[in-house]
């Protein structure tokens, strides 16, 4: 009995850095049966059927390297493991989460295999892998698969799970920066860096936007009052109370004016150009079911206009049109819109097209503005006649290079007036290349959390850099070389197979001594400060998380091994210092198909992978599978060993680098030229460094990194020789008072490699 069928077995969302790649990805273990086989070229009409309903597969390029590269290998003759791998990420591709890695790879079990896949966003990487599979299971038995459909459902799951356009595009502008970055709940709310330095934004919003101000934004009255109290130009106007008040304040103001809701936002319930009572009284009506209260103000001639200030400047700029159509002595006005403006290819209800469609059902104004015109929707306009639609259209028309400096200093004072450090300042002008005062201009709302999108996909304009100009706000770029703040803390990662936990703990108290508030993930638990809060394992992706999350935290050790990056992935994206003890063999991995101690090294190399360009490896010298990764690393190197003669120790310091090993009874700090003895290994080796046979390995590996992460050397010895590994007190009350630390300097040994 044959068994012509593909299954999915296990599935490991590889949440971090893994022996895969260095993003999150899905790791599934495929099951082929007898069609291991079956390769494609075997099954009639496979092909045919594959690159029809999937004609985008032309542009994998595969191990051909080169455009329909992987169509070639199906023609010629591949595996259903290896054809998930790719279908998978196309229908990610086309659900709109563009990705490009997979593999496939086989096992020790015939006929299954490890397929891996870069995942964006996990729930959508798990549908379009069960996609996948039923989608080659059709093809194979020449079934009909309804692709569009399927594709319509996981777009449907990507834009309900993914990033904001707004968001997604700060986010972006972090990553060019080589920030790391944390995703905090399902909705936009994202922290940028890790720990202490990090920062935090929804949307347009950020950890510096004020609650107060917000609430000053949203009052619209308070907002213009405190506006013209700083001389900013405003409209006159006041709160009303009803529409008899309305008309009263009309007069008073004088005719014409706009009538609009105090709290209401995106121009919703906003009436302008009325010259009438009884337009007044009946934009009243409408604008207060949109907001709390409703204001009437002087009505300023021109087109609406968006600036997006972002700290102390003015980003983006852009400019909104008058709605209006011919008529044709046929069509009605509603087929007129639809014809004529709903038809624009930019126009759709999704948040790529950078203009609304026109639903007059859902637009007073525009009906208002159809009545004043004697019209209504059903109404046929004459050919050639001009109909008045909407006075101000969507703000999608970029003006950037436009605004005059003097209307940029006067929203950058507007936001700053009412506290908000991102905001969308709205203002009413001919032309915002001439100051506001010359033409009567006037800046009519201050807009707490702007959309972006307006500016990153303009209907017509330059899209502009608005994600970078907040990241840049946030993080500051240095002086000197441009990078500046890059939300970093100084990471610490400990892998291998023996003393893991006594290093990282060695570490961590060093680090505690130094006045950093040190968060420790091991086996021992999780540490906050010398403080066990969680008795549990922690070598683990969800504690090490936690840990980055806590903005407390100034210096962060996590315990990894080659467990955690097969199955959990890393949860730091980059290190500081990346430290690996030692490969003794393959106990406990057999599940994920990794038996032997070269399989275990090709995992624990992403420790040293993930080092930073300006950080460390620190390397066990002595051990045959950990000393060649130096080539591997992209910052410096640095050995430990207990035999500063050996040959690896002696040729590393004649190439410039760096070594921590122990000569006649005392341990060594030495760069290319110079030693320093640290102290005798015999004092050096506390009960809490690990078992007796590995204590003098562990101890040089945490000298080790605590000299890569530049601690002064006499408070390393002091802090080895003290330590006595205890398993820290219960955690500090929810009361508590906050311990505020000065982080030191991170002095590091002579650079070299």
């Amino acid at each position: 009995m044959t068994r012509k069928v593909i299954e999915i077995t296990k599935i490991l969302p590889l949440r971090g850095p893994n022996v895969w790649t260095y993003r999150p990805a899905i790791e599934a273990w495929v099951d082929i049966g007898d069609l291991e086989d079956s390769p494609s070229n075997t099954i009639p009409g496979f092909y045919e059927r594959l690159s029809t309903w999937l004609p985008t597969l032309i542009e994998h390029k595969c191990s051909v390297g080169e455009r329909g590269g992987f169509l070639q290998r199906v023609r010629e003759g591949t595996w259903p493991a290896h054809i998930m791998e790719h279908v998978t990420l196309e229908l990610q591709n086309l659900a709109g989460q563009r990705t490009g890695f997979g593999k496939a790879r086989s096992t020790s079990t015939r006929g299954v295999y490890k397929v891996v896949v870069r995942s964006r966003q996990e729930e959508v990487t798990r549908a379009a892998l069960h996609a996948a599979r039923d989608l080659v299971m059709a093809a194979i038995e020449n079934r009909p698969y309804d692709v569009p459909s399927k594709v319509t459902e996981l777009r449907a799951l990507a834009d309900r799970l993914y990033l904001g356009p707004s968001t997604e595009c700060i986010v972006d502008a972090a990553i060019e920066r080589g920030m790391p970055w944390i995703r905090l709940n399902e909705g936009n709310l994202v922290q940028l860096g890790y720990g202490a330095r990090s920062r935090r934004i929804w949307t347009a919003e950020t950890d510096r936007t004020s609650a107060i101000a917000e609430g000053i934004a949203s009052d619209k009255d308070l907002t213009k009052r405190l506006l013209a109290s700083c001389g900013v130009p405003i409209p006159e106007g006041r709160e009303v109370d009803g529409p008899e008040d309305a008309w009263d304040a009309a007069e008073d103001i004088g005719l014409p004016v706009v009538v609009k809701p105090t709290d209401a936002n995106h121009g919703r319930g906003v009436f302008t150009d009325l010259r009438s009572r009884a337009e007044i009284e009946k934009a009243y009506h409408a604008a207060s079911e949109e907001g709390s209260g409703v204001l009437v103000e002087r009505f300023v001639p021109g087109n609406a206009h968006r600036l997006l200030v972002v700290g102390d400047r003015v980003v983006a700029a852009t400019r909104g049109k008058t709605l209006s159509v011919v008529g044709d002595g046929r069509s009605t006005v509603r087929q007129l819109i639809e014809d004529q403006i709903n038809c624009d290819p930019r126009c759709g209800v999704e948040e790529e097209f950078p203009l609304e469609p026109l639903i007059l059902e859902e637009e007073p104004i525009a009906r208002l503005e159809l009545e004043r015109q004697g019209l209504t929707p059903d109404s046929v306009p004459p050919a050639g006649h001009d109909v008045l639609v909407k006075r101000q259209g969507d703000l999608a028309y970029d003006v950037t290079d436009e605004v005059h400096p003097q209307v940029a200093a006067a929203a950058v004072l507007a936001a700053r007036v009412v506290g908000l450090d991102i905001a969308g300042i709205d203002l009413v002008a001919e032309d915002v290349a001439h100051p506001l005062e010359s033409q009567a201009g006037a800046i009519v709302e201050v807009n707490a959390g702007p959309g972006l999108l307006m500016h990153l996909k303009p209907a017509e304009g330059s899209p502009r850099p608005v994600g970078r100009a907040i990241v840049d706000h946030l993080f500051p770029r240095g002086s000197g070389d441009g990078k500046g703040d890059d939300g970093r803390i100084p990471v610490v990662g400990i892998c291998g197979s023996a003393g893991k936990t006594p290093v990282a703990r060695l570490l961590a108290w060093l680090l505690s001594l130094a006045g950093r508030y040190t968060g420790l993930a091991c086996s021992d638990g999780l540490f906050l400060d010398r403080r066990r809060v969680e008795a549990r394992d922690g070598a683990h992706w969800d504690t090490a998380h936690r840990i980055l999350l806590n903005r407390s935290v100034e210096a962060a050790v996590f315990e990894n091994d080659a467990r955690v990056i097969l199955g959990e992935g890393l949860a730091y994206d980059r290190c500081l210092v990346g430290v690996v003890t030692n490969i003794l063999d393959a106990e406990g991995l057999a599940k994920f198909d990794v038996r032997e101690p070269d399989q275990v090294a090709n995992a624990v190399r992403t420790q040293v992978d993930l080092v930073l360009p300006e950080g460390t490896a620190v390397l066990n010298a002595d051990d045959a599978l950990v000393a060649p990764m130096a080539s591997l690393c992209d910052g410096r190197v640095l050995y430990f060993g207990l035999d500063g003669r050996s040959e690896t120790i002696s040729g590393h310091r004649a190439r410039g680098g760096d070594a921590v090993f122990v000569r006649d009874g005392w341990v060594v700090l030495a760069t290319a030229a110079t030693e320093t003895r640290l102290g005798e290994l015999a004092r050096m080796l506390p009960a809490g460094a690990g078992e007796a046979a590995h204590r003098p390995t562990n101890v040089l590996a945490a000298i080790g990194a605590a000299w890569a992460l530049g601690l002064p050397p006499e408070l390393i010895r002091a802090g080895i020789e003290t330590f006595d590994a205890p398993l820290g007190a219960s955690a500090p009350a929810a009361n508590a008072p906050a311990r505020t630390r000065k982080i030191p300097s991170t002095r590091r040994p002579a650079a070299g490699n």
